[in-house]
């Protein structure tokens, strides 16, 4: 099943697909169109942690100029960064290079400690898809990202759906799509992922716990281009759903004190 998180008539609430139209709660249908589309998460929990990974299909590391990292290069990102489909992304005032990211996301399902890897799909709620921008100016090593290129508002839109884990038999042989203004300009396939869905879950819970609802962002494929304001991108991942985001300009640039002290 496809779930939906939306905004209707002034209240937040939870709806399914049903024919190309989200059915409510209250057996209502409504069209795409009337409904501002949230992240496509139970409002309780919300995300404890979200984890995002780097450099994870080899030849995006490669088109990076990157050696393919031999154990997961993992950050943290914060809840403010997270949008919702059709909703819009800010490009900071100049900076020269932002692109998309699209992802296949990971909604945790139950708490997991200590997973076994033939053991991780069981700890799957269910998969959604991620456009993670970066600014690639900000960048000071890919192997330790800083703040600004990865944990700022808006940046990270999510959705559409949350499909449920059994909806999707095999989410290691799924096709990746991003196009801006209706050119592809990335495509891939997760069974490319250096590091697959279920190493990613026995790999964290062997440290660290694992939440319902916390997200594991597991990277892109090659085929990044630079975002411009007024760029309509929609990131689609086979069997998940097409999110659609559209670039917008921030007016003002940080003040230089402002960046100083960011740096």
């Amino acid at each position: 099943m496809k779930h939906a998180r939306i905004a209707f008539e002034g209240v937040e609430q939870d709806a399914t697909e049903r024919d190309g139209r989200l059915l409510l709660a209250d057996g209502r249908l409504v069209d795409f169109d009337a409904a501002l589309w949230l992240p496509p998460l139970a409002p309780t929990p919300r995300p404890r942690t979200i984890l995002a990974l780097g450099l994870n299909y080899a030849d995006h590391a490669k088109e990076l100029e990157f050696k393919a990292p031999e154990e997961p290069l993992v950050f943290v990102k914060g809840q403010s960064t997270l949008i919702g489909h059709r909703q819009k992304t800010q490009r900071p005032a100049g900076v020269q290079f932002m692109h998309y990211e699209c992802e296949l996301v990971v909604v945790i399902g139950k708490t997991a400690r200590r997973v076994r890897r033939d053991d991780a799909y069981d700890f799957i709620a269910g998969y959604t898809v991620a456009n993670d921008y970066a600014i690639r100016d900000y960048l000071e090593n890919w192997y330790r990202p800083n703040l600004r290129v990865k944990n700022r508002d808006t940046c990270t839109p999510i959705g559409p759906w949350l499909v449920d884990a059994q909806d999707v038999p095999d989410p290691m042989a799924l096709a990746l799509q991003t196009t801006v203004n209706g050119k592809i300009t990335q495509s891939g396939n997760t069974r490319d992922m250096i590091f697959d869905v279920p190493f990613l879950i026995e790999y964290f819970s062997s440290f660290m716990t694992l939440a319902p609802g916390d997200l594991i962002l597991t990277g892109t494929p090659d085929g990044v281009v630079d975002c411009r304001a007024g760029d309509v991108v929609v990131t689609e991942i086979e069997r998940i759903g097409a999110l659609v985001n559209t670039i917008e300009s921030r007016r003002t640039a940080p003040t230089a004190n402002a960046t100083s002290a960011a740096r």
